[in-house]
Parts: structure tokens; C-alpha cells; sequence
């Protein structure tokens, strides 16, 4: 017992309240400059949020994480989604301390908290130049949004473009209606918060775009809207999602996303024999490691590059 009269020391708490944690939350999101990120992050600490208040109640501590930990794998996350997870609660647990409510000590201990070994690696799905061919050509020519869908896929594929950059093209900056160009610029910001300000078009890229253009900027003047936007209908990530999967319904291409547009786009201009640096110039890539695995190359041992270099060894006559 402790005399009414007599100060109370006060020392951080273990035990979350949901005030808290949202204001934890807040704090985490507040950092991510990537709206993917923050969406992600959020998700997840949702997520832990729900199934911390559904249990008895427990401390904030390294055993609750690892506990959690436990469950999500009886779940059907795949091992790069439970860390994802994790990070996120290791970064709700640097905030909470940072806030005062959680002691240094028990943050250290979540943060050791070791995420689940990932068997192998996901590379990714890439087609090859007659499957790309195809998926253009799948897209339906009978109505706008067909004519919508061939020309985001054309913009994916011959551009290299993230999904989020897809959303924010303008016709006019592309000025696509003039031919075949060199470049547009774009505005929208890719992983890491990078810039990604320039992006080049090649001419069967323009083939591709310009009917769509036409075809939206004179319904614009037909119905008497001021402007046109080809992009109009792109503004959220879930059209461009099902405009590719659509195309690859007609085409009979399985488990396809608009990302692996980017990466078959990096194979076929390497395959092409683009330059690496190059590639990496069109994807907007920060480090060229993270073209290489977009790129997907394999090692040839029928085929070594070093057999071709024609340096015979001394005496050897052929």
C-alpha cells in the first residue's frame, strides 16, 4: 500500500491502451514518405492492433511480438508479408518509446524479434515478345475502355512505368498526337520516394497510345466537355489492376500483374541488347543491382560469354 499522502513514482507502462497505439500509429505513418508504405504499414498495425485488444490483457514486450509472430504463421501470409508485419511493429514499438509510454528496454527486445526465413526467392513473372504481343493486341477495340485498357498496357510494357506513374500521365505533356517522340515528362514519385521525371517512348509505344488519344479527345468534343484526359479513368491503382488482368484474360495469360509488365519490359530491352545503365536510365532505378533482378538473367553454361573472347593459351593450336 502506498500512504495517500505519499508521491507515486511514475515509470513507463507495457500495457497498451488503443489510444495509445493509434497515437503510436499516427507517429509511424507520419515518417513514411511512400503512400504504399503508409498504406502497408497501416494494414499491418491494424491488423496487430485487432489481435492485441482480442486477447487477455498483455504487455507490450518482446514475448507478445513473438507470440503474434506465431500466429500469423498459421495463417496463409506468405514469409515477405509476416515481415513486412514485423517491421511494422518494430517501428510502432521506436514510436511508442519515443512517446515515453513504452520503456527503451522493452522496444530493444521487440525490435530483436527475428522475422521468418524466406525459402527461396520470387522473381517475378516475365512474358516473352510474343506473349507481350499478344496481350496488346487482346485489348478490345470495340469501346473506349478497351481502347483505355490497350493503352495503359502499351504504357506499362514499352515504358517500363510503375503502376502509381501510369496514373499520372498527361497527353498533352507526351504531345504523343505529334509522332514518335523521345520522351515525356512525369511527375509522379517512385519507390523511396525518388523522382522519376522522364521516361522515353518508343514509336511502337506511340502507335499504341494515339488511338486512344484520338478516339477520347473527340468524344470530349462530340459530348462538349472542355479538355480531355486519356488518364481520367486511371486515377486509382485498382483500374490499372484490372485493366492488365482483363487483357490477360483475353490472351489466356495466367497470374499476371502490372508489374511484371515493368520486368518483361526491362528482359526484352536487355534480351534486345540494351544497355544495362540504360535500362536502369528508363526504370529510374536508384542502384543497378535492382535492375539485375528485374532483368531475371540466368548464367548460359551451354553458351559462356568468356567463350567468345577468341584469347588462345600459349601452344594451344586451335
Amino acid at each position: 500500500m502506498v500512504p495517500q499522502n505519499q508521491p507515486v513514482s511514475v515509470r513507463a507502462s507495457a500495457t497498451a491502451t488503443i489510444p495509445e497505439l493509434q497515437q503510436s500509429k499516427t507517429a509511424v505513418l507520419n515518417t513514411l514518405a511512400s503512400i504504399h508504405s503508409r498504406r502497408s504499414y497501416a494494414y499491418a498495425i491494424e491488423r496487430f492492433i485487432a489481435w492485441y485488444c482480442s486477447e487477455p490483457r498483455l504487455e507490450f514486450n518482446r514475448a507478445v511480438v513473438v507470440k503474434y509472430r506465431s500466429f500469423l504463421e498459421r495463417t496463409s501470409m506468405s514469409a515477405a508479408t509476416i515481415n513486412l508485419h514485423l517491421s511494422a511493429i518494430r517501428r510502432l514499438a521506436d514510436e511508442s518509446a519515443e512517446t515515453g509510454w513504452l520503456s527503451p528496454e522493452l522496444a530493444i527486445g521487440i525490435r530483436r524479434v527475428k522475422g521468418v526465413k524466406r525459402l527461396g526467392r520470387k522473381m517475378g513473372n516475365w512474358l516473352t515478345r510474343n506473349q507481350a504481343q499478344e496481350l496488346v493486341n487482346a485489348a478490345s477495340k470495340t469501346n473506349l475502355r478497351g481502347w483505355r485498357d490497350g493503352a495503359m498496357v502499351g504504357l506499362l510494357l514499352g515504358c517500363g512505368l510503375r503502376r502509381s506513374e501510369s496514373r499520372g500521365i498527361e497527353p498533352r505533356s507526351a504531345a504523343i498526337e505529334r509522332g514518335p517522340l523521345g520522351h515525356f515528362q512525369s511527375d509522379r514519385q517512385g519507390s523511396k520516394n525518388t523522382n522519376r521525371t522522364r521516361a522515353m517512348v518508343g514509336q511502337g509505344t506511340c502507335r499504341c497510345l494515339a488511338p486512344t488519344f484520338r478516339r477520347e479527345r473527340r468524344q470530349s468534343i462530340q459530348t462538349g466537355l472542355e479538355g480531355w484526359n486519356v488518364t481520367s479513368l486511371w486515377r486509382h491503382s485498382n483500374v490499372v489492376w484490372y485493366a492488365v488482368k482483363r487483357c490477360a484474360e483475353q490472351a489466356g495469360i495466367n497470374n499476371l500483374a502490372p508489374h511484371d509488365l515493368r520486368r518483361t519490359c526491362a528482359r526484352l530491352c536487355h534480351s534486345s541488347g540494351g544497355e544495362l545503365e540504360q535500362i536502369q536510365f528508363l526504370l529510374g532505378h536508384a542502384s543497378v543491382q535492382t535492375t539485375e533482378r528485374y532483368i531475371g538473367s540466368k548464367q548460359k553454361l551451354q553458351d559462356a560469354v568468356n567463350d567468345r573472347l577468341g584469347i588462345s593459351v600459349a601452344g594451344d593450336s586451335a
